[in-house]
C-alpha cells in the first residue's frame, strides 16, 4: 500500500535527463524564433506574395535561411562562386544555348566601381564574359526564343537601368551652365560599354523577331532608356542615340509612343527645369525621323513643331543643341513650305532681347529657313520679321549687326526682299541711315556692309529710295521739333516749380517768425 502511494509521487529528474531535455529545448527555440522574426521583420514582402512567404518559411524550418531576391534587385558579387565559365568554342553546339543562358545570369552581378581596387578579378571575368556574349549574339545560328529574350532583357536591365549621378539638381537655373560644369564620367563604363554594344547587336540582329521582342522591349523599357539620356557621360548618350534609333526603326508599334515620350521630356525641359544633358541627342534622332515623314504631314507632326520644337528656342542653354534643333525645324519647312510662316513668327516671338550670342544663332537659323521659303509665305510674315531685323541692324554688338547684313548675300533671300522692297525698305531704312551717319555704328565692317545694302536698294529702285530718304529726313525734322518742344516744356515746369518753391519757403518763414 505504502509502495503504491510512493510510486504515484513525482520523481526528481536526474542530471543526465535534464541536460538532454534542455539541449533539445534550446535547439528548438532558435528555429522557432528565426521563423517568427523572418515573418515579422518584413510583413509587406510576406503579404505581397504567398509563394514567396512559403518558400522563405520552409528554408527557415530546414535551418538554413537564404534571402529571397526579386527579379529587379541587383545581385551582389559572391567571390567564392564567381568563376569564369567555359568558352563557347570549348563546348559542343548542343550545349551553347545553355551556356549562353548561364553567362547571361552570371553577368547580372553588378560590381561597385567607386573603389577601383575592389573585385579586380571578378570584374575582369565579367568583362571577358560580356565580350563573349557580344560575339555570340552577332553569330547566333537560330532565332532567339521567348525565354532567351527574357533572360537577355533581364541582364540588360540589371546593368543599365540605374539612378544617374547629377551635379545640377541642387543648382538654380540661372547658375546651371552645362558648358562650364565638368561632366561626371561613368566609372562603370568598362562594363556598360559592352552591355550597350550587346543591346545594339541584339536589336540589329536578323535573328531577333520584333513580334516577340516587343513584349520585353516594351514601353517601360523604352522609358527607362530615355531616362538614361540625362547621363553626363557623352559616350553613353551616343550609344543611347544609336540604340533608340534602331528601336524606332525595328519596332514600328513603338513609334508613336517614342515620339510622345520625347515630346514630354521636351515639355519638362522647356517649362519646368531647363536642365537636361541629352536634348541634342534626342533632337538628332528626331531629325532623322522627321526626314522620313510621309507627305502630306499629319496634324500630330505639325503640333509637335509648334508646341515643342519652336519653344525649344526659349531656354538659355540653346547653344548646347541649336545645331540639331535648326536641322529639325528646317526639315519641316522643306517638307511643307506652308510651315515657313509659323516657324518665322515663332522665331520672332522667342527672339532674345539681351543675349547677343543667341541672336546670332537665331539669324543663322533664320537664313536656313528663308532659303526654303516661297514668296507667298514670305509676304505673310515679312513685316514683323524685318522690324526685328531692323533692330538687329542697329545692335551695338557688331556680330549681330554683321550677321543680319549677311542676309543680303544670299541670292534667294535678296530676291525675296527685292520683290517686296516697297514694304521692306520703309521698315529698315531708318536703321540703315543710323548706321551710316557720321556718328553711326562704331564698327567699320558694319558701316561698309550697310553701305552695300543701301546701294542695292538705290540701284534697283532709285525713286523708292529717294522717297524713303525724304520721309526719313522729314521724320528727323519732326523728331527734332518734338524734342525741342519737350525740352521747353520741361524748362517751364522747372521754372514754375522753382518759383512755387520760393513762395512756399517765404510763406513758411513768415509763419515761423509770427
Amino acid at each position: 500500500m505504502i509502495k503504491q502511494i510512493l510510486n504515484k509521487l513525482p520523481r526528481k529528474p536526474s542530471s543526465k535527463s535534464s541536460q538532454s531535455d534542455g539541449g533539445k529545448n534550446e535547439s528548438a527555440f532558435p528555429s522557432m524564433n528565426s521563423s517568427v522574426s523572418g515573418a515579422n521583420s518584413n510583413p509587406k514582402s510576406n503579404s505581397s506574395s504567398g509563394k514567396g512567404s512559403n518558400s522563405s518559411s520552409s528554408r527557415s524550418m530546414n535551418g538554413t535561411h537564404t534571402p529571397i531576391m526579386k527579379s529587379n534587385q541587383v545581385k551582389k558579387p559572391n567571390q567564392a562562386a564567381y568563376e569564369s565559365l567555359p568558352s563557347f568554342r570549348d563546348v559542343p553546339t548542343s550545349e551553347k544555348h545553355n551556356l549562353f543562358i548561364k553567362k547571361l545570369n552570371m553577368c547580372c552581378v553588378v560590381f561597385d566601381f567607386t573603389d577601383p581596387s575592389k573585385n579586380l578579378k571578378e570584374k575582369d571575368i565579367k568583362r571577358q564574359t560580356l565580350l563573349e556574349l557580344v560575339d555570340y549574339v552577332s553569330s547566333v545560328p537560330s532565332k532567339f526564343n521567348e525565354p532567351t529574350m527574357q533572360e537577355i532583357t533581364k541582364m540588360i536591365s540589371t546593368n543599365l537601368f540605374r539612378s544617374l549621378p547629377t551635379n545640377h539638381d541642387s543648382k538654380l537655373p540661372d547658375i546651371y551652365d552645362p558648358e562650364d560644369d565638368e561632366p561626371n564620367m561613368e566609372p562603370s563604363w568598362p562594363h556598360l560599354q559592352i552591355v550597350y554594344e550587346f543591346l545594339l547587336r541584339f536589336i540589329a540582329s536578323t535573328e531577333t523577331d520584333a513580334k516577340i521582342a516587343k513584349r520585353y522591349i516594351d514601353h517601360s523599357f523604352v522609358l527607362k532608356l530615355l531616362d538614361l539620356f540625362d547621363s553626363e557621360d557623352q559616350r553613353e548618350r551616343e550609344y543611347l542615340k544609336t540604340i533608340l534609333h534602331r528601336i524606332y526603326g525595328k519596332f514600328m508599334v513603338h513609334r508613336p509612343f517614342i515620339r510622345k515620350a520625347i515630346n514630354n521630356i521636351f515639355f519638362q525641359f522647356i517649362f519646368e527645369t531647363e536642365k537636361h544633358n541629352g536634348i541634342a541627342e534626342m533632337l538628332e534622332i528626331l531629325g532623322s525621323i522627321i526626314n522620313g515623314f510621309a507627305l502630306p504631314l499629319k496634324e500630330e507632326h505639325k503640333l509637335f513643331l509648334m508646341r515643342a520644337l519652336i519653344p525649344l528656342h526659349k531656354p538659355k542653354c540653346l547653344s548646347m543643341y541649336h545645331q540639331q534643333l535648326s536641322y529639325c525645324v528646317t526639315q519641316f519647312v522643306e517638307k511643307d513650305f506652308k510651315l515657313a510662316d509659323i516657324v518665322i513668327r515663332g522665331l520672332v516671338k522667342y527672339w532674345p532681347v539681351t543675349n547677343s550670342s543667341k541672336e546670332v544663332m537665331f539669324l543663322s537659323e533664320l537664313e536656313e529657313v528663308l532659303e526654303s521659303t516661297q514668296a507667298a509665305e514670305f509676304q505673310k510674315c515679312m513685316v514683323p520679321l524685318f522690324r526685328q531685323i531692323g533692330r538687329c541692324l542697329n545692335s551695338s554688338h557688331f556680330q549681330v549687326a554683321e550677321r543680319a547684313l549677311f542676309l543680303w548675300n544670299n541670292d534667294h533671300i535678296r530676291n525675296l526682299i527685292i520683290q517686296n522692297r516697297k514694304v521692306i525698305l520703309p521698315i529698315i531704312f531708318p536703321a540703315l541711315e543710323k548706321n551710316t551717319r557720321p556718328r553711326g555704328h562704331w564698327n567699320q565692317a558694319v558701316q561698309s556692309l550697310t553701305l552695300n545694302v543701301r546701294k542695292i536698294f538705290s540701284d534697283i529702285d532709285q525713286t523708292l529710295f529717294d522717297e524713303c530718304l525724304n520721309r526719313y529726313q522729314e521724320d528727323e525734322v519732326k523728331q527734332k521739333e518734338n524734342n525741342q518742344k519737350r525740352e521747353s516744356t520741361w524748362m517751364r515746369m522747372e521754372t514754375v516749380a522753382a518759383s512755387n518753391g520760393n513762395e512756399s519757403g517765404f510763406a513758411s518763414s513768415v509763419g515761423v517768425s509770427s
